[in-house]
């Protein structure tokens, strides 16, 4: 296994803090993954990389909203108004417009173990290159 690696996201479903060319094909936000137990010392607004419950083939990119533990307000298509995460898992989110992410509102608290890195630099565009500010993020996160 490899500490970190160089990887993309495609979509808009992390659209504005990556891919602010949302609607470009063309252009694709570049970022370290931090690999080394992306499990462990997690905190509300770190963006993560994880497969995806539905086809472990697919690594998604997504924000950490709550913890284990916490009570988190759901959006459609969610079939209940709030969860308690339970041990083990945390509610990941996209933070594109409603909708435009597939994440925890479609299908549920995700468990730490699919959890396969932190999203720690931006390497291009060069204009945003540098750190991930994860917790300067405005919060959408549980209150």
């Amino acid at each position: 296994m490899h500490v970190a690696e160089l990887t993309f996201v495609d979509g808009s479903s992390m659209y504005p803090f990556l891919n602010e060319d949302k609607d470009s094909t063309l252009r694709r936000d570049f970022f370290l993954n931090y690999k080394w137990s992306p499990q462990e010392g997690l905190e509300r607004g770190m963006v993560v990389t994880l497969r995806s419950p539905y086809n472990p083939e697919v690594v998604a990119v997504k924000r950490v909203v709550a913890l284990e533990g916490d009570m988190v307000r759901t959006k459609k298509p969610y079939p209940i108004p709030t969860v308690r995460i339970p041990q083990g898992h945390v509610w990941v989110e996209g933070d594109g417009p409603a909708g435009s992410s597939l994440d925890s509102n479609t299908y549920g608290p995700v468990s730490k173990r699919l959890l396969t890195g932190r999203v720690t630099h931006i390497v291009y565009p060069l204009r945003k290159f540098g750190r991930v500010r994860w917790w300067e993020h405005e919060s959408k996160l549980v209150e």
